[in-house]
């Protein structure tokens, strides 16, 4: 079948042009995320040294810097600016860097000489004044000797001498196509030590095979940095839940609104160390939960078998991992219920204080509302007075007139006048007090 020449493909040299539609920005990006960090071609015998550093998630650009030196000095290309992996090859040594979110892992190879293994490390052939200066903090560092089928078969004894006599943990992988050995120790030069056999593995299964060991060992240590936090976030979560039960005891006792407030306060600084808490742990948790799932991946990938009468690796290695990650899932566990805990007694706390304040108000508007109707009458009260005043002076006016007017022939009497008079101008100064009252009063509704 021959190709459609309208269709364009990797070698044409035409420029790209979708058939359909216009292409979401990030679509090469995303497709080509599957061809990133892919396995390489690896051929028996090997020297593997494999280094892991914890430099934070702002420690990119000083990885990405101290890679382009070592590239400077061993005349290799150097990473693109914004690469997060590199890889290349001088001399006989095989260098690949991997930027991840918070570590960089760099892995160096070279040929196997036929020497003894762990005799001639792959690390000694990076200059010292770089290795001494790698960014962040070593957190993973490993040598890995990749023997070709051709060496001898050796025994358990045998092999047990090139990890010091200790202990060892062997399996078969890759469906009987290797066997690696290891004691899971760091030995004097930092390094811890796996040897791989290689019986029946083509190039790109050995890469596939030899990078899953590393990523293994890489997310196990990455994994495990949430145990000493859980550990510590234990005691703190129980220190915590000590004070709370005792502020709840507290709270079933104290009736005054007094207490209450100062209960209250009590337990806003409890919140307030749980988040602390929260926020101190839920990255390292979420992550340590990620790191295992990759690891119980890299587990079912290697396709371990049991190997003679050793211990395999896998169920070596996840005998304290599966164990310290249930630790911090309960952790995390324990330190969200805390603080929904917290979260209920503050509301109840709340609560029974704003019911203590709304009879405080309750009580305060019943006083107010006595001394308004004690005001009333009080007004009422001087309004009298004001109406007997008022009138006492007017009619003190008109008697003193009625007595001068009599004085120029006035017919009547001034006590006449004066008692004639008096109805009058009480009946007329009551109605005056009580329409001035009444105007001010609706004009105190109009404002409101």
């Amino acid at each position: 079948m021959t190709e459609n020449p309208s269709t364009p493909n990797r070698d044409s040299d035409l420029p790209y042009q979708p058939a359909v539609g216009s292409d979401y920005p990030d679509r090469h990006s995303l497709a080509n995320e599957i061809h990133s960090r892919p396995y390489m071609r690896l051929e028996p015998p090997l020297n593997i040294s494999h280094i892991a550093t914890l430099s934070g998630e702002g420690g990119a650009g000083t990885d990405h810097a101290h890679v382009a030196r070592l590239c400077q000095v061993l005349g290799a290309p150097e990473p693109e600016p914004e690469a997060t992996h590199h890889w290349c090859e001088v001399d006989s040594i095989r260098f690949r860097w991997e930027r991840h979110t918070e570590f960089s892992t760099y892995t160096f190879i070279t040929p196997g000489d036929g020497s003894e293994p762990f005799s001639n490390p792959a690390i000694y052939r990076i200059p010292e004044e770089w290795r001494a200066y790698l960014p962040g903090k070593l957190l993973v560092a490993l040598h890995i000797e990749v023997e070709n089928r051709d060496q001898p078969v050796r025994d358990t004894w045998t092999i047990a001498d090139f990890f010091g006599g200790n202990t060892i943990t062997g399996s078969t992988l890759s469906e009987g196509r290797a066997q690696a050995w290891t004691d899971h120790q760091i030995y004097a030069d930092g390094f811890q030590r796996i040897l791989l056999r290689d019986i029946d593995l083509d190039p790109r299964r050995a890469g596939r095979l030899i990078q899953r060991l590393l990523e293994m060992e890489t997310y196990r240590l990455i994994a495990m940095l949430a145990f000493p936090l859980a550990k510590t976030a234990l005691t703190r979560i129980g220190r915590v839940e000590q004070k709370l039960n005792l502020l709840i005891f507290e709270l079933s006792k104290t009736s005054a609104p007094t207490g209450e407030r100062e209960l209250l306060a009590h337990l806003t600084e409890l919140a307030i160390e749980t988040e602390n808490i929260v926020a101190e742990t839920s990255y390292r948790f979420g992550a340590a939960k990620a790191y295992h799932k990759i690891v119980e991946r890299r587990l079912k990938d290697i396709r371990e078998t049991r190997l003679d009468e050793l211990q395999m690796m896998g169920s070596f290695m996840t005998r304290r991992l599966a164990p310290a990650m249930e630790t911090c899932e309960t952790v995390a566990t324990r330190l969200e219920s805390l603080s929904r805990r917290v979260a209920r007694a503050g509301d109840l706390l709340r609560t029974r204080v704003d019911i203590s304040l709304e009879e405080q108000n309750h009580d305060l508007l019943i006083s107010m509302d006595r001394r308004a109707q004690l005001q009333v009458r009080l007004q009422q009260t001087v309004e009298g007075l004001s109406v007997v005043a008022i009138s006492y002076y007017l009619v003190g006016l008109i008697a003193y007139t009625a007595k001068g007017a009599s004085k120029f022939g006035m017919p009547w009497s001034p006590d006449i006048v004066t008692l004639v008079a008096l109805p009058i101008v009480l009946l007329a100064v009551w109605s005056g007090v009580r329409r001035i009252r009444r105007a001010i009063t609706e004009k105190h509704k109009d404002g409101a």
